[in-house]
């Protein structure tokens, strides 16, 4: 695997980061995803009194999602630190409804240097989707 990333994502990530509203967990998290088109979306974690806040991944997808776009070719996620900060399960329930199988997801230290890459049979295997529901 390259270990090298895209500096303008580095950046768009860094950024993202830094705007986390995590006033409990103090566990700023930020999130880019890349739509079919090549449009980037960010999203940070944004927690609230009760506990129940939106993930960097959430809020990124939505984005998307409410731009109209419907596919993700790539997922990026930050943390605060050097230890990996992976989707926590609803989101990767959440990339896997707008993924395929050429969707990568990566994510990279607090510093933006890449830790690992997943494609969704890794992320979450024998998953669950909109193709389940058909009749």
């Amino acid at each position: 695997m390259n270990d090298s990333t895209n500096p303008a994502i580095v950046a768009a990530l860094l950024a993202v980061r830094d705007r986390a509203y995590a006033p409990y967990s103090h566990h700023p998290v930020g999130a880019l995803v890349i739509s079919e088109s090549g449009t980037h979306y960010a999203g940070a974690n944004v927690e609230v009194a009760h506990y129940k806040g939106i993930c960097a991944e959430a809020s990124a997808i939505a984005a998307m999602a409410s731009a109209g776009e419907r596919l993700l070719r790539e997922v990026w996620v930050i943390g605060p630190g050097r230890h990996l900060c992976t989707p926590c399960g609803d989101c990767r329930q959440r990339i896997r409804e707008f993924a395929d199988k050429q969707t990568r997801i990566r994510v990279v230290d607090g510093q933006g240097r890449l830790l690992k890459e997943y494609d969704m049979d890794a992320l979450l295997p024998d998953s669950f989707g909109p193709e389940n529901l058909a009749s």
